[in-house]
């Protein structure tokens, strides 16, 4: 009976805890404020995830989690974008941590050299230390959304095949250039063997979410650690919109959540939050609203911090 109570037990915790998947991109590098992350903030983030017995786990140790149902309340994943060379500086930081990692990197710039960017022989150093996971940005960094199907698997199988060539293995996960997908997108890039796929969505991540569609939280910039390990995944079904109005005006939002709420904030790019009411887990708020950005995130939050999100990206895709 005991056992079976404590399993029970450690089901329950399970199944209401939020990990979080924080992503970076450039550090120490005061050209590029919106995306930077000073060595001095990165220590103090680290200090607080040690102080308040978080444990910082590889990224594949979540995906596992979701696919076993087993996550715990305090795991963090480190991720950082994009492979910049600004990463050599805070290395030091995470292997004194014995923090893991995942960077993403697109292979081009690698392959190039591009200054600004980590080179293959950079990153066969970095793949050596036990902390550390190389994978996939792409190959040359698109707007996914623009490119038909033809282009998008070009651009993937070719990143592919220097991954091995340059670094003697096949990237383990996928993080959207830009944070940019649709459902299009998402179906071609999670064809690929990878074991998850990350966006650039706000929100966490616990047993309801989709391995091949991982929030992160961007702590760049001005961010804020402590508030952003508040937030929980909120369990949504969205119905309206699917995808970017082709007329470019938002009319209707429809999202099924759990019935035990009744109210609601839903947040639009360009229009901020409002409050909707929901009525027997439906939200169904009619809209009319204009878009003028290229990229629109849609976010519903209930009370306790809980949210989902949805991206919605203008496509010049079918345009041309």
């Amino acid at each position: 009976m005991f056992l079976k109570l404590l399993l029970l037990s450690s089901f329950i915790s399970a199944l209401f805890a939020d990990a979080h998947i924080f992503v970076y991109h450039r550090f120490d590098d005061g050209r590029h404020p919106s995306t930077n992350t000073t060595l001095k903030e990165l220590r103090r983030e680290f200090l607080y995830l040690k102080k308040e017995g978080y444990e910082v786990v590889p990224l594949s140790t979540l995906v596992k989690g979701i696919k076993n149902g087993k996550i715990e309340d305090n795991w963090v994943v480190l991720t950082i974008d994009d492979g910049y060379k600004s990463f050599l500086k805070a290395f030091a930081l995470f292997k004194e941590f014995n923090y893991p990692f995942t960077i993403f990197v697109s292979t081009l710039p690698a392959l190039r050299s591009y200054p600004d960017f980590l080179n293959f022989k950079e990153l066969r150093k970095i793949s050596k230390s036990p902390l550390a996971d190389i994978s996939f940005h792409s190959h040359s960094h698109p707007h996914l959304c623009d490119l038909n199907e033809k282009k998008i698997e070009e651009d993937t199988k070719k990143g592919m095949e220097l991954f091995k060539k340059k670094l003697g293995f096949y990237p383990r996960f996928y993080a959207y250039p830009y944070g940019e997908y649709d459902e299009r997108v998402k179906k071609i890039i999670s064809s690929y063997p990878f074991l998850g796929i990350c966006n650039q969505n706000l929100g966490a991540v616990n047993l309801f979410s989709d391995p091949y569609d991982l929030d992160r939280i961007a702590l760049v910039g001005k961010s804020d650690l402590k508030k952003s390990l508040k937030i929980k995944h909120l369990k949504a079904t969205w119905i309206e919109p699917k995808s970017y109005p082709k007329d470019g005006v938002l009319k209707r939002v429809k999202v099924e959540i759990e019935p035990i709420y009744k109210k609601a904030k839903l947040y639009i790019s360009g229009y901020g939050w409002k409050n909707v009411n929901v009525k027997d887990g439906l939200i169904e708020e009619k809209l009319d609203y204009k878009l003028s950005k290229r990229r629109v995130r849609v976010i519903i939050k209930v009370k306790n911090s809980k949210i989902n999100t949805k991206i919605l990206v203008r496509s010049r895709y079918g345009a041309k």
